[in-house]
């Protein structure tokens, strides 16, 4: 018989969730999920209170580079301090700023140094001489400087770190004032040429041909030494002329002095005759002579009365021919037309058109000479400078690509303005002994208006302009000390002269006092925002 397995319970699949169904919800409920909301906005609101009411601020960047050592209670928010050793807010212990002597209408600054040396930030109080009195009123003399403020109270103001180690992560540098030479200059382009005084273009005196060259381009010849010659017709008749006008000269002499020893027996009349020959012999004479002359040929007529006939018309013939070149001469095929061309300065040859055998005449440049041993200098100084420059100032030029510089001083200025560039032309003699600076270089020049030797200078990162008056941060003297406050004096300064590195100061610092250099703009800032590190 078939048996049949009882049935397995099969367990009853779990029912599906329902879709959830809205309730109303309890009214105390509802006012439990809002209190954190309504405690957050009430929290914000007691802060905004506290910020208008109370001054209350975020922690500045100036208190996380501080010590660390200060409560949250003992903090100065306006200088950015521990409050307890705030100097400005004057903390217990901390020394006032002392005496203030106001502006000083001498030297334009306030709490001037010179007058008060007492204020120098120096472990000794120096000692003003009467040289730097002087530097001062020459700097304030010489031009108008930057505007100033008396009213202005800056000076008063110190800003104050809470360490050492504050300063030095804010990136502030400190160097002392320090005397170095500076001057104060116009800039201006300009051209080197030769000293036209200085310059001899020589041409031959008459039309010739080019008998013989002796010198090249870059040659040094002396005065007088014979650099060419030229063959011209009429040296030959001008001394032929000469030659004359000496004979006929000692003929009349003769006839005049036999004639006059016997006047008893030759009649007046015959004397008188003599004597007019012989007066007109002697102004023939000065004439040819002074054709020569004219010439470049000097001839004393007097010194040759003692040749024979053969050594006065030799003498004549190769008159201002240097020995060397007569030696050289052929005495029986040369005639005596040569002209000598001569240096008529002491120099180089600087250019040379000449060639052997070429027809010249009197308008023909055969060389130039030029003294190199001093040059001219042409500035282009603007209309606005040109009222500074003097005669004889000194004047610093470096050529474009050179590395050396060459000195000299203003020798003119120039009464009229360039049509076209608008400036006014101011020439320098400079000294070239060496030769190397060269005619036609271009360059800069230096006029140098006022120089000072021992002037005083800071850093130029150190100065900055406050809209009404230029300022340094000076080290307190006792800023090293230990439990000293670490202080910046506020100190109102007259710059002059300007360098790439430094600038001069003509008052408001001395020699020695430590002055906050590279990264003293941090400084800076802080007499802007009133707290180092606001926002």
């Amino acid at each position: 018989m078939l048996e049949v397995a009882p049935a397995q319970k099969v367990a009853p699949k779990p029912a599906l969730a329902s879709a959830p169904v809205d309730r109303p919800q309890a009214p105390w409920l509802r006012l439990g999920s809002l209190i954190p909301v309504l405690f957050l906005s009430a929290a914000v609101a007691v802060l905004a209170v506290g910020v208008i009411a109370f001054g209350w601020s975020l922690p500045k960047f100036s208190a996380l580079t501080g010590n660390g050592a200060a409560r949250a209670d003992d903090w100065c928010a306006e200088h950015a301090v521990p409050d307890s050793i705030c100097v400005e807010c004057g903390a217990p212990g901390c020394k006032p700023k002392g005496k203030e002597f106001g502006f000083c209408k001498k030297h334009e600054v306030h709490e001037c140094p010179l007058c008060h040396p007492e204020v120098a930030q120096l472990k000794t109080t120096p000692v003003i001489t009467e040289a730097d009195m002087d530097r001062a009123r020459r700097g304030l003399d010489f031009a108008e400087r930057s505007e100033k403020n008396s009213k202005c109270k800056l000076q008063q103001r110190r800003i104050q770190f809470a360490s050492p180690s504050a300063a030095e992560k804010a990136g502030v540098e400190v160097a002392p004032a320090t005397r170095a030479p500076v001057s104060e200059f116009i800039v201006a382009n300009g051209e080197v040429t030769y000293d036209l005084t200085k310059v001899a273009r020589l041409s031959s005196r008459l039309p010739g041909t080019v008998w013989q060259v002796s010198k090249q381009v870059g040659d040094r010849v002396q005065k007088g030494e014979v650099l060419a010659l030229v063959e011209a017709p009429e040296v030959g008749r001008a001394k032929a002329e000469f030659l004359q006008a000496l004979a006929q000269l000692d003929l009349k002499t003769k006839v005049y002095e036999s004639v006059r020893n016997v006047p008893t027996v030759i009649p007046g009349r015959t004397i008188q005759e003599a004597e007019a020959a012989l007066t007109e012999a002697r102004i023939r004479l000065q004439s040819a002579q002074q054709a020569l002359v004219n010439l470049g040929l000097p001839v004393q007529a007097e010194d040759l009365r003692s040749f024979s006939e053969q050594q006065l018309s030799e003498h004549i013939q190769f008159l201002g021919l240097p020995g060397s070149v007569v030696q050289s001469l052929d005495r029986r095929t040369t005639s005596g037309n040569l002209l000598p061309i001569a240096a008529p300065i002491t120099g180089t040859i600087v250019g040379r058109e000449a060639v052997a055998g070429e027809v010249v005449d009197n308008l023909k440049v055969l060389m130039v000479i030029a003294d190199n041993r001093q040059m001219w200098l042409t500035l282009e100084v603007r209309i606005e400078d040109v009222q500074r420059v003097s005669l004889g100032q000194p004047v610093v030029f470096q050529a474009d690509g050179a590395k050396q510089v060459v000195t000299g001083k203003v020798s003119w200025i120039s009464t009229a303005v360039d049509e076209k560039t608008r400036t006014v032309k101011v020439r320098a003699e400079l000294e070239n002994q060496s030769g190397k600076l060269r005619a036609s270089t271009f360059g800069k020049g230096r006029i140098i208006l006022r120089e000072e030797k021992e002037a005083i200078v800071v850093a130029k990162e150190a100065v900055h302009w406050e809209g009404c008056c230029h300022v340094v941060f000076v080290r307190d003297k006792n800023y090293l000390d230990d439990g000293a406050p670490k202080v910046f004096h506020v100190r109102k300064v007259v710059p002059g002269a300007r360098t790439e590195q430094d600038v001069e100061i003509i008052a408001g610092v001395l020699p020695g006092e430590i002055v906050a250099s590279k990264g003293s703009g941090i400084l800076r800032s802080e007499l802007l925002k009133n707290g180092l590190g606001d926002g």
